[in-house]
């Protein structure tokens, strides 16, 4: 009877922490939407070359989604042309966000950069408890690699370059990735970038993702825990948690990031929660039909059409933007550059100039930097 009342007392809280996120993704649209001006500075466009750029291998995307319930999974693919192999990246996503969608334009441009992307999806609405989480996530990598492997015109997976990159929830099951590889059976993680990861502090424990011993991460992999500014729902405590609990990670190969919201041109940059999300409908999981996220997000994506047809920017805080392409993008595309080919470190790691550049404002005026930090 005492572990049924745990269990009933945990799903509340994960239920209350689903509604706390709805909530902060709300508060970021409505300060998005709150803050357009005319005749203001744009932001910056996506760079032409190197880490965060447009600069592209390939045209296409192929997209596929594997199995049943919450160890099913996505393998992206890239196409135009088609590479024989690839590296691997997995791509685990915020507690609920169930469909690639809501991270396909980030999806996309790991893709066309010339990687496969596995996104396991962990877990089948609220029916699923936090405790399985990180096994579902792994089961989902394991069949993907399988099929990879073994299904005749795939992509082959490059196994000994694998990196995993997670927001949110996905971010507390990366660096568990990184801990328990060997005994998950996936490939070691040669490169890990945490984003706004968490949160653990949530009550009772079993209410969220449990952090494994993190001092069994490698000192040779390279890390990057990112938090926001103005991310209200995790803030940055399991980010600065992470970080100073991957021990034997070597200092030269670890860095906390904060990002920074800007406010000095329209649309502004928040950095909140809700900032790693960039839409692509084309990734849209009929599995997940009838899911509270799922009936959030096409409420919100409702919205910026309509906002589109009445003349506006139609962001709603969803759009892809400098935090985007100088941000989350430029810095995992470094760090897993700096992990396969040892090159683009200067843009992950190292406190230097091209990791804290934002790009520039169309008046001249730079982005906020980032804040790079060795001791959180």
């Amino acid at each position: 009877m005492k572990r049924a009342s745990e269990f009933r007392m945990a799903g509340a809280n994960v239920l209350r922490l689903g509604i706390l996120f709805l909530i902060a993704l709300v508060v970021g649209i409505v300060a998005a939407c709150s803050t357009r001006t005319e005749g203001a500075a744009r932001g910056p466009r996506q760079p032409g070359a190197g880490p965060g750029s447009a600069s592209y291998k390939h045209g296409l995307v192929v997209a596929q989604e594997y199995g049943v319930g919450p160890t099913r999974y996505w393998i992206f693919e890239p196409a135009d042309p088609k590479p024989e192999s690839a590296p691997v990246i997995v791509f685990n996503h915020g507690w609920l966000a169930l469909e690639p969608k809501y991270y396909g334009a980030w999806i996309d441009h790991i893709v066309r950069r010339g990687n496969i992307v596995i996104f396991p999806v962990y877990q089948d609405g609220l029916r699923t408890h936090t405790s399985e989480f990180t096994a579902n996530a792994a089961a989902g990598v394991r069949a993907g690699i399988a099929r990879l492997k073994a299904e005749p015109g795939h992509v082959r997976p490059q196994l000994e370059m694998v990196a995993v990159v997670g927001h949110s929830m996905g971010g507390l099951i990366t660096a568990n990735f990184g801990a328990e590889w060997k005994r998950l059976g996936i490939p070691q993680p040669r490169a890990l970038m945490c984003v706004e990861p968490g949160r653990t502090s949530a009550m009772p424990k079993s209410a969220s993702v449990q952090l494994a011993d993190l001092s069994l991460i490698g000192k040779d992999t390279l890390l990057l825990t990112v938090a926001g500014d103005r991310d209200r729902l995790v803030k940055d405590e399991d980010a600065k948690r992470i970080f100073k609990e991957t021990t034997k990670v070597a200092p030269e190969n670890k860095n906390h990031i904060l990002m920074v919201s800007d406010d000095h041109g329209s649309p502004v940059l928040v950095a909140n929660h809700l900032a790693p999300v960039g839409l692509n409908l084309r990734y849209t999981d009929p599995a997940a039909a009838g899911t509270l996220s799922h009936w959030f997000f096409e409420q919100m994506e409702k919205r910026r059409l309509r906002a589109s047809e009445n003349g506006g920017d139609g962001a709603l805080g969803m759009a892809v933007d400098a935090l985007d392409f100088y941000g989350t993008w430029k810095l995992f595309d470094g760090l897993s550059d700096a992990a396969f080919y040892g090159r683009n470190r200067e843009y992950a790691l190292g406190n230097t100039q091209q990791q804290r550049f934002m790009g520039k404002w169309s008046d001249g005026i730079g982005v906020k930097e980032l804040q790079v930090s060795t001791i959180p």
